[in-house]
């Protein structure tokens, strides 16, 4: 099965599509694996909370937070929603005036099993500013980390508890994530530079 309509690959900017890596199954395959994994290692149900970071990873948790649902004796997970702009290492490095959106946390996180929740996972700067921040909110029981990508190439000792699928990059190449709320598609492509 081919996953491009036509043969010349698709050029965004200054890169182009390498390979689609996961489809729209893929990634529901990969989420439901993920949601059963984290009830069989939280069996104490009500005490865990989603907390994905803003934007597509908010997105993701929603979706965990579903699968959840129906896995769980228990019901409905609480979800959350984390801005992290404010807590990054490399904030005047990403635009002179980066949009800060809410962070939309209806419940205490302290004492909860609060699980990240992340498109992908690269560097772990992203992950690290978002311990910072739920830190500012409370002091969760244990926070775990829940990727649907990991790319590797880590900077901080910083590891996923529960990944939807490893994929092994080069530094030069980009790890894209689009999902159907966001981009009218479920996808995960790899990128590379055009030559």
């Amino acid at each position: 099965m081919s996953f491009f309509m036509s043969g010349e690959p698709r050029v965004k900017g200054q890169t182009q599509v390498k390979a689609r890596v996961m489809d729209a199954q893929g990634i529901r395959r990969a989420l439901t694996r993920m949601a059963h994994e984290i009830s069989e290692r939280n069996p104490d149900g009500p005490n865990v909370a989603l907390v994905g970071i803003r934007s597509r990873g908010e997105i993701l948790a929603q979706r965990l937070a579903k699968s959840l649902g129906e896995i769980m004796e228990e019901g409905q997970v609480p979800v959350g929603a984390l801005d992290i702009t404010l807590y990054r290492d490399d904030l005047s490095r990403i635009a002179p005036n980066p949009v800060v959106h809410a962070t939309e946390i209806s419940f205490d996180v302290t004492d909860r099993k609060v699980i990240i929740v992340d498109d992908v996972l690269f560097t772990g700067r992203t992950v690290r500013a978002a311990m910072d921040a739920l830190a500012d909110l409370g002091r969760p029981e244990a926070i775990t980390l829940a990727v649907l990508v990991d790319r590797g190439h880590r900077e901080l000792p910083i590891r996923a508890d529960y990944v939807g699928k490893n994929i092994p990059t080069s530094k030069k190449e980009l790890v894209q994530v689009r999902l159907v709320e966001m981009d009218g598609v479920d996808e995960v492509v790899v990128e590379e530079p055009l030559s």
